[in-house]
């Protein structure tokens, strides 16, 4: 399969996770700040904004693949305490896999961060109209 359908599938499929969370934060905040509370999290609402700004915010840039590293970073460092306050309850079978699937979630946002958005982004087109516009420079070949 063509890599460059493979990047762009991986970044949708990792950004979708992000954007529904978020979505559903919109939906229910008062059901959200009282889960974090149930976990002994203060300044809910404070938190609330910030998980917004992170999921939404990373989710798009993903989703377009506009500043999709530092997008994929930023994500990366939401899940660190994400995952360390919500999931680590190891007795509950569910809590196990909601904390590798929070790591497995890392391992593809790393990837991005590594080795960027791919070919079908913004960030790409942006370096690829920049290379067409430096005089004596051609854009790089898909071979």
């Amino acid at each position: 399969m063509d890599t460059k359908i493979i990047s762009l599938l991986g970044r949708l499929l990792l950004a979708q996770i992000f954007l529904v969370a978020g979505v559903e934060k919109i939906l229910d905040p008062a059901g959200t700040q009282a889960y974090m509370a149930s976990k002994g999290m203060p300044m809910t609402g404070l938190f609330l904004l910030a998980a917004l700004a992170f999921e939404l915010g990373g989710g798009l840039s993903l989703l377009f693949g506009f500043r999709a590293r530092w997008g994929a970073l930023a994500l990366v460092v939401f899940l660190i305490p994400t995952t360390l306050i919500f999931h680590t309850v190891f007795s509950d079978p569910v809590q196990q896999v909601m904390f590798m699937k929070n790591l497995a979630i890392m391992g593809g946002l790393l990837m991005i961060t590594a080795f960027g958005p791919g070919r079908f982004s913004i960030d790409e087109y942006a370096v690829a109209g920049r290379k067409a516009s430096v005089p004596g420079e051609k854009e790089k070949s898909d071979a």
